[in-house]
């Protein structure tokens, strides 16, 4: 596996063991592995859905995030996050430890027009 910050959306500080938030943009927080070190950290979403000044995918890239894994998100968020550098996987289940060994696995899709909600 390549070195990389991974960021995934969650609802909670559970670290590893949290669930993925279904719905990229509206998750509480984000949970951030750091691949190389193993250290686990949680931001909160305090972006403009939530009264901040930053987007989703801002707050990922201030964090120094490389690669998102989500469940799912729409075709914008997909464009921000490619825009600002990330590589972005969808279809993502279960918790943080769950998605990070699907990803490992090779099971994730990267998102796209295709792979991405519409609405």
């Amino acid at each position: 596996m390549i070195i990389m910050k991974i960021g995934i959306p969650t609802n909670g500080k559970g670290g590893l063991n949290e669930m993925i938030e279904p719905h990229f943009g509206k998750a509480m927080t984000y949970t951030i592995v750091d691949t190389e070190s193993g250290e686990v950290s949680v931001i909160g979403n305090d972006s403009d859905h939530y009264g901040g000044t930053l987007n989703p995918p801002e707050l990922l890239q201030k964090a120094g995030v490389e690669t998102v894994i989500t469940a799912n998100l729409g075709r914008k968020a997909v464009a921000m996050l490619n825009q600002l550098g990330m590589a972005v996987y969808s279809g993502a289940q279960g918790t943080v430890d769950d998605a990070l060994l699907a990803f490992k696995m090779g099971y994730l899709q990267p998102a796209d027009d295709n792979t991405s909600c519409n609405h």
